[in-house]
């Protein structure tokens, strides 16, 4: 397959975004979404959902990819059944394919990341949900291309 590759690290009031390049090979950090309260937050998350649709039709996204956090026993706890909430409302959204990405550890990867790079406290929090995003992309990528 051919085509950028969007993938969403899904959290209560915040997603990470990250975009693959036009071949689908490289994920690159994008950008993150946040709702609620807060000077950037979009009020609800229809408008998140707009926000989603925007960047897929800016960047010719041809699949959607959801970090999925299963437990390390492989049940789903309440964040997964979350983010499987969040797999039925974009998929009755967008006719383009939708798959889930195990992203067990991927935030945990970023902030350490980030620790290790000597970036400050506020500037983590403004960071970690997009490079938790990539990481994910990453591991989608390198395991397959097929979307």
């Amino acid at each position: 397959m051919t085509g950028r590759v969007m993938a969403l690290d899904i959290g209560k009031r915040r997603i990470g975004v990250a975009i693959s390049d036009p071949s689908g090979t490289l994920a690159q950090p994008h950008t993150t979404l946040t709702w609620g309260r807060g000077v950037k937050a979009m009020p609800d998350r229809d408008d998140v959902v707009e926000a989603i649709a925007e960047l897929i039709a800016d960047w010719e996204v041809k699949c959607l990819v959801l970090g999925f956090p299963q437990n390390m026993d492989g049940s789903l706890g309440a964040q997964a059944q979350y983010v499987l909430e969040w797999q039925t409302l974009l998929q009755s959204r967008f006719s383009i394919p939708i798959e889930l990405q195990d992203e067990r550890y991927s935030s945990r990867i970023a902030e350490n990341a980030l620790l290790e790079g000597d970036v400050s406290r506020r500037r983590r929090k403004q960071r970690i949900d997009k490079m938790a995003a990539a990481l994910i992309l990453d591991t989608y990528l390198r395991r397959t291309q097929q979307c």
